[in-house]
């Protein structure tokens, strides 16, 4: 059971922090396709203290996608406490900690993962912002620096003791990033050392592989990342799977129509070019497996505004139909 403050959610489907994804268009989506807790992109501690503007920006949610949490990181205790303060002001639901983020410039500064090199100071910082705000702070990070110094059982059991209500478990080490297999196993050894709910993270790519995770795991959450850029509806088809029902195809229709409609949001948000140029990164995703797709994706690829964007798909949606029928009938 997924239990953080109000929050109480058995087998809890959480859309994982990613910078350049997890804006509120992508949020509001996901939602709707099922996911129970949304993660605002990675919110750095330095820009908001600052009054950085696009900083700030990260900080803004929405009611209908409640519960949302802020994650903020950072390798400085006293800016962290106040980026917590700031955040803790936008109302989230949860504010999370980044402690797993393996970019060198980030983890090499002692922020995101570089935290696991000193347990005991991540200690003192989630003690530090626990104290600092009302709300649930939680963590997110990784098994370990690298293969030599997996040490996630002790940081489990310190990240407990500073008070933190949950923690979520990229199971990776660092230095591996997003390469190698993850490894699951940590998951119930964590959940033996410590009370507080524990999330899987890494490797989550399919319905099939959420429950899997479940199943071998009796992990409280699963959070998914990458596997949601591609194919947002791995939150339902999840659900559907866990309930032991009927997962079916994402038909053509709801291809086209999803990605307009995440695009709509986009929109809704930002401002034409800042929408519109960023958007490309989703197209092969929802066009995957589709006949001539790398052609329609290299017409949007030109575009700049939504008319044609939504022309060029319902054209396209139109042909894929048309094809369909008379094979149908052949």
């Amino acid at each position: 059971m997924f239990k953080v403050g109000k929050i109480n959610i058995e087998k809890a489907l959480l859309l994982a922090p990613m910078e350049d994804v997890t804006d509120i268009a992508f949020r509001r989506l996901c939602k709707e396709l099922g996911a129970d807790i949304v993660y605002t992109e990675f919110v750095n501690s330095d820009g908001l203290i600052r009054s950085n503007k696009k900083t700030e920006r990260k900080l803004e949610i929405t009611e209908d996608e409640r519960p949302v949490g802020i994650q903020i990181y950072g390798g400085n205790l006293e800016p962290m406490i106040e980026a917590a303060r700031i955040a803790e002001s936008k109302n989230p639901d949860i504010i999370d900690i980044n402690a797993g983020c393996w970019v060198k410039k980030i983890a090499n500064r002692g922020a995101g993962a570089g935290l696991l090199k000193d347990p005991c100071y991540m200690q003192t910082m989630v003690e530090s912002i626990v104290k600092a705000v009302q709300i649930p702070v939680t963590v997110k990070t990784r098994i370990g620096w690298d293969t030599d110094s997996i040490n996630i059982l002790d940081v489990a059991k310190r990240i407990e003791d500073a008070g933190a209500a949950a923690l979520t478990i990229h199971c990776r080490t660092k230095t591996q990033g997003h390469s190698g297999e993850p490894d699951w196993s940590w998951i119930p050894k964590i959940k033996e050392v410590v009370k507080i709910p524990v999330a899987l993270n890494g490797g989550v790519f399919t319905a099939e592989d959420v429950k899997r995770a479940f199943d071998e795991t009796n992990a409280d959450a699963v959070m998914i990342a990458r596997g949601a850029i591609d194919h947002p509806w791995i939150f339902r088809e999840a659900k559907l799977l866990l309930e032991g029902k009927f997962v079916s195809e994402v038909s053509v229709e709801e291809r086209i129509n999803t990605a307009l409609r995440h695009l709509r949001y986009s929109l809704e948000i930002k401002e034409k070019n800042a929408a519109i140029i960023p958007f490309r990164k989703y197209y092969a995703g929802y066009l995957k497996g589709l006949n001539h797709s790398k052609e329609i994706r290299q017409e949007l690829y030109k575009q700049i505004e939504f008319a044609p964007i939504e022309e060029i798909l319902l054209a396209y949606l139109h042909k894929l139909k048309y094809h369909e029928q008379i094979e149908n009938l052949s």
